[in-house]
This record gives C-alpha cells, sequence and structure tokens, in this order.
C-alpha cells in the first residue's frame, strides 16, 4: 500500500501510527511566503487565526495582542483548528474560542460576538466563509493578507492507492495535474473535504475532529494491507 502525503510531517510521527507495511511518500503542493505588513495598533479587536501560518507571520511581522482580560481593551482570540491553537501557545497566546473550521466560527460569532470588531490575520488564498457571512450580519470584520500561497502544481508519475490532502488550495494544486480516480481520499477536514467534492464523486474520508492524528488513525482504520 503506497500513500501520498501532499504535504510534509514527521515521517516518525506517522511510521508509529500506521507501520512500516505502508510505503508513505511526503510531496509539497503548496508554497507559502509571509507578506511585509507595516503593524498598526490592535487595540478593541478581536482577532481571528485560521492557519498555523497566519499565526506565524503575525509574529513575524511584529504585532502583538494584549490577552489581559482585566484590562479594558484586551484582544481575543478565535482560532481555527487544533494546530492553530497549538502554535499560538508556543508565543504564550490562549485562544477565546477553537472551531474546527470557519463555517463553525462564523456561526459561533454570529450567534454570540455580534458586537466585536474582528481582524483575521490569513494568507492570500484564504476562503471567503468569514467575508461573505459576517458584513451580512452587520459585524465588523477585516481580512489582513500575511501571507501569500503559490500553488505548486506537481505531476505525479509514481502510482499510489491513497492520497491524503490537508488545505482547499492543496486539493486545486493537485488536481491540475493529477487525477482522484482509483484512490482512496483522506482529509484533514470539512472544508477541505468540500474542495474535493468538487473534483470526484470518490468516497473522502474525512477527519471530524480536524487533526492529524484522528486523521492518521482514519487512515489505519480505512486502508488494508
Amino acid at each position: 500500500m503506497k500513500i501520498l502525503f501532499t504535504k510534509s510531517l514527521d515521517r516518525k510521527e506517522v511510521a508509529e501510527k500506521l507501520g512500516t507495511k505502508m510505503s508513505v511518500d511526503f510531496m509539497e503542493v503548496i508554497k507559502t511566503e509571509f507578506i511585509k505588513t507595516k503593524t498598526f495598533g490592535l487595540k478593541n479587536n478581536s482577532l481571528i487565526f485560521t492557519s498555523v501560518n497566519g499565526v506565524k507571520a503575525f509574529f513575524e511581522n511584529g504585532f502583538d495582542a494584549n490577552e489581559n482580560f482585566a484590562e479594558k481593551n484586551y484582544n481575543k482570540i478565535y482560532a481555527v483548528g487544533s494546530q492553530t491553537k497549538k502554535e499560538l501557545r508556543k508565543h504564550n497566546f490562549g485562544t477565546f474560542k477553537l472551531c474546527k473550521n470557519a463555517s463553525e466560527l462564523s456561526q459561533f460569532i454570529t450567534e454570540n460576538s455580534v458586537n466585536e470588531k474582528f481582524l483575521h490575520f490569513c494568507g492570500d488564498l484564504a476562503l471567503d466563509v468569514l467575508d461573505e457571512k459576517l458584513p451580512l450580519q452587520n459585524i465588523s470584520y477585516k481580512k489582513i493578507p500575511v501571507y501569500k500561497t503559490e500553488l505548486l502544481f506537481p505531476k505525479i508519475n509514481e502510482k499510489y492507492q491513497a492520497v491524503v490532502f490537508f488545505s482547499p488550495s492543496g486539493v486545486r494544486s493537485f488536481a491540475k495535474f493529477n487525477g482522484l480516480e482509483d484512490l482512496k481520499i483522506f482529509s484533514i477536514g470539512k472544508t477541505t473535504s468540500s474542495e474535493l467534492k468538487k473534483l470526484t464523486e470518490n468516497k473522502i474520508i474525512t477527519s471530524h475532529k480536524n487533526t492529524l492524528a484522528d486523521l492518521l488513525n482514519l487512515i489505519s482504520l480505512n486502508l488494508t494491507i
């Protein structure tokens, strides 16, 4: 059984979960680069992060958030995905609300946080889920692109039985020159699966926890040697 992960991962971590009987390859299908962004005051704003790169670029540019709840102008931090939360913790920041995907976050905000002003630190290809839904509820929302994503469009000559996807942009990059027929398809979450459904009628096995650990567990359960 040969599996292609469309992202570089820790080979040891993957092998510990999947064992050594599966042949595993890793290939980057997208490339990201931080955008130099002039810092500005964040006072009275809630902050949204939907990716690890958004967090990294935020701090790389020298932004700083105020999480002191005792102060009037502190910043609430909303995050999508456990890896995004983990990256925030590396910078000693917590998360006011963690959601699995942008749709879930949008629903939470419209039901609980309509009076807040939101700044979304994201990539230039970030999906428009929040951008489309929040302003319709008269919620102040602004995207701040802090990194750009390049689709690499690789052509895969190797034969694989399964492919694992981690983002909508990764799906688009892979699918331009590679078919999805006769493949077992695994996805990190609902948003990535939605992009895959535009391109294939194959069954898509989706991690509903949106974590690498859960995704690897699904692969182990669904692939037979």
